[in-house]
């Protein structure tokens, strides 16, 4: 038996299973929800999604947790793993690596003292690169805590990196 999974808002098990049920009600066929159910259950959970959450999307769209996962892990939006207060990624897919993504990754490593895929040791920033971002127009783009910014150079690393920090 699972233990009352409480997130971010105290939101019970059964009341996300309930959020979850409502969403998939929206869909011709409930799996079909996966996307935004593992969304929700990431929100409740501190930002990231947990066995117990794969478990508790599967038990409420009729999917083994197995499969609740490997979707989650084929997408950059899921984490599989908790994360710092902020993240930064960096989209190194082709437009925006042949725009510099790779200086720019570089330039965040230098200024934050982490590898991609690391959170700083105060717990503040996650850092990562991911596949794309989607903005392919916009070259190179970078996402911090989810807002945008494009036409991202190495030298605009450090002035993003303190207004993370607050400075």
């Amino acid at each position: 038996m699972l233990r009352i999974f409480r997130g971010e808002t105290g939101m019970s098990r059964s009341s996300l299973e309930n959020a979850i049920r409502k969403a998939a009600a929206q869909y011709p066929d409930s799996r079909t929800a996966i996307l935004p159910a593992l969304r929700l259950a990431q929100e409740q959970n501190s930002g990231w999604l947990t066995l117990e959450s794969f478990e508790l999307v599967g038990d409420a769209l009729g999917l083994t947790p197995a499969y609740c996962q490997a979707v989650a892990s084929f997408y950059d939006m899921f984490h599989l793993a908790p994360t710092g207060q902020h993240t930064i990624e960096v989209c190194t897919n082709l437009s925006c690596a042949l725009s510099g993504a790779q200086q720019v990754v570089e330039a965040f490593e230098s200024e934050l003292g982490i590898a991609p895929g690391e959170t700083t040791g105060d717990g503040a920033i996650t850092f990562r690169a991911v596949e794309c971002l989607g903005g392919c127009g916009h070259a190179t783009v970078v996402a911090v805590d989810n807002r945008y910014r494009e036409h991202v150079k190495p030298e605009d690393v450090p002035s993003i990196v303190g207004s993370v920090r607050g400075g």
